[in-house]
């Protein structure tokens, strides 16, 4: 990978790390945010546009790979809100972020000819280590013992608790598979029709306005609201979402996809740094070790 790809997707990374946090903070919001933080994406970067390498050099190509992509990130997106809901932002993030960039380098190698050293499948092996070690620091009782009552008839077995993964792990796999899925296709997309990454990701949260219109049901009432509470969070969203894929999109244009989608995953160490230090989610040791195994596999899947 050359020197301008690998700054494009570490600053990919940080943006990326940015605005996770944004939208921890604010997951049980749901569609409204999501409706929001489309407009606010579509309506900041379109300026852009003519700037950038306008539509590219096929619009019919735009509007298909667009489209497709929308829809892909729509399921992205509400996968990631719904494991942000339930499980803590480290491990969701950690999960997602450790397993998308595996999958997708396999999946570069079968549908995009893309060549995988032997070097890149145990880095493929190590991060799912790591994905595993993260989701062992939060495993939590399902189940606590009920304490005995005085005078109570003490069990013949000792009844003991059982433990389970943090339901962010699975959140987070299934975020991981949606992140393989579009970078694919994205990939696909820019490379077949010759498209400008602004455009193009100008193009997919327009349609995902669309689409989260269609969703908001009962909720549109609470549009306004959410965006007089919330308009900082939807404004940095805004910036910092497209913008870190933009970047990522921009890289991909020049370098492997089997390199770029896990080089991007260093943001997996600043979440987790995040989440121990700031929302006191366990221990920023375990944390940070399990984020360097991961890491280390992106790391060799780089080489």
């Amino acid at each position: 990978m050359s020197t301008t790809a690998l700054l494009l997707v570490l600053a990919a990374a940080v943006c990326h790390a940015g605005w996770n946090v944004v939208a921890h903070g604010v997951s049980r919001l749901g569609a409204p945010f999501l409706w929001w933080g489309a407009v606010a994406s579509t309506v900041l970067w379109l300026p852009v546009v003519p700037f950038t390498g306008g539509l590219g050099a096929s619009v019919g190509g735009l509007a298909v790979g667009a489209g497709v992509s929308a829809v892909l990130h729509v399921v992205y997106m509400t996968v990631l809100q719904r494991g942000y809901a339930v499980g803590t932002l480290s491990t969701v993030y950690a999960t997602a972020r450790g397993s998308g960039p595996a999958v997708s380098a396999g999946l570069a190698v079968l549908l995009l000819g893309e060549q995988l050293s032997a070097t890149a499948v145990v880095g493929i092996a190590v991060v799912v280590a790591g994905v595993v070690a993260t989701g062992l620091i939060d495993r939590r009782p399902s189940a606590s013992p009920s304490p005995r009552l005085p005078g109570a008839v003490e069990p013949a077995a000792p009844v003991r608790s059982r433990r389970r993964l943090d339901p962010g792990i699975a959140w987070g796999l299934l975020t991981g598979l949606a992140i393989a899925s579009y970078t694919i296709w994205d990939a696909h997309a820019l490379r077949t029709w010759g498209l400008s990454p602004v455009s193009f990701m100008v193009g997919v949260t327009l349609a995902e306005i669309a689409f989260y219109s269609a969703t908001l049901g009962r909720r549109r009432g609470e549009v306004a609201a959410v965006a007089r509470a919330h308009w900082p969070r939807v404004l940095a969203f805004g910036v910092l979402s497209p913008l870190s894929y933009i970047l990522v999109l921009t890289a991909i244009q020049t370098a492997p996809v089997a390199l770029v989608a896990p080089a991007r995953e260093t943001s997996v160490v600043m979440v987790a740094v995040f989440g121990a230090l700031v929302l006191r989610e366990g221990s920023l040791v375990k944390r940070l070790a399990a984020s360097v195994v991961v890491l280390g596999g992106i790391a060799l899947l780089a080489l």
